[in-house]
């Protein structure tokens, strides 16, 4: 628990970075080369109903490609050496867990009737080469009732949990889908939001805090593994043990 919250806060200074990059309200002082490349991952959704009620969504997915811009964005900005940019990455890349997750970035806005939206992870789903996966984790802030606006993030698994092998191996589109329910402004409405992705994983992002990032999934991938060895192991002796007690029983009458 203690990690996730670390985890949490990185990606809360992660998004004050994300803020002060894009600049979510389009001030012309927000400006720069990198823009172009920020919003290419944005998507807005506004919904009304007949009485003037608003529901707005804007998602951000953290694709390599996105990342990348607002890291040179923000190192351009604070003047920061080579180094002083790969720590700040790696500290990035830890808050967005992205040597587990698939991170979007979820801005909520209910200008209407309250919105109740828990349970949030049976809300949402991503879909990925056609299959629909919930979140591994999310800012559960989500699940509390909605008036005005709020925002946080969403995880979705990036890898296999049984053979560990990356989703985003080819090209492919990915769906955000959040169900009516969320907000009585959506009456019978699906919010779908789909963004086309190339093959990439955690650690095509260039620099050693990819590598270091890397590191750590494949670290936990051996403990994962190590233990699950440690386990068919003693499967194996426990039926090593049974056969050879069924074994010297059939001796024992055979021999009488």
């Amino acid at each position: 628990m203690r990690n996730v919250q670390k985890n949490r806060y990185g990606v809360l200074l992660a998004l004050l970075a994300l803020f002060v990059a894009v600049g979510f309200a389009g001030s012309a002082e927000a400006a720069s080369k990198h823009d172009a490349t920020l919003a290419r991952w944005t998507r807005f959704e506004e919904y009304k109903n007949d009485l003037g009620g608003i529901f707005r969504v804007r998602a951000t997915l953290y694709t390599s490609e996105y990342i990348e811009a607002l890291m040179q964005s923000e190192a351009e900005k604070n003047l920061w050496t080579a180094s002083e940019l790969e720590d700040y990455k790696y500290n990035f890349l830890k808050g967005l867990q992205l040597d587990q997750y698939i991170a979007i970035h979820l801005e909520l806005e209910e200008l209407g009737p309250t919105a109740h939206m828990s349970p949030f992870d049976e809300m949402v789903t991503l879909s990925i080469a056609g299959k629909d996966y919930k979140p591994g984790d999310y800012d559960k802030r989500f699940n509390f009732p909605l008036q005005g606006k709020r925002d946080g993030m969403v995880f979705f698994p990036r890898y296999d949990e049984k053979t560990g092998k990356p989703f985003l191996t080819k090209p492919m589109t990915l769906r955000f889908v959040m169900k009516s329910a969320v907000s009585p402004i959506l009456d019978s409405k699906t919010v779908r939001i789909l963004w086309d992705v190339q093959p990439e994983t955690a650690a095509q992002l260039a620099g050693t805090a990819a590598d270091r990032i890397e590191l750590d999934r494949l670290i936990k991938r051996v403990e994962k593994l190590s233990q699950e060895k440690r386990d068919l192991e003693s499967q194996l002796e426990a039926k090593n043990k049974e056969l050879s007690d069924v074994n010297a029983r059939i001796d024992e009458i055979q021999k009488k």
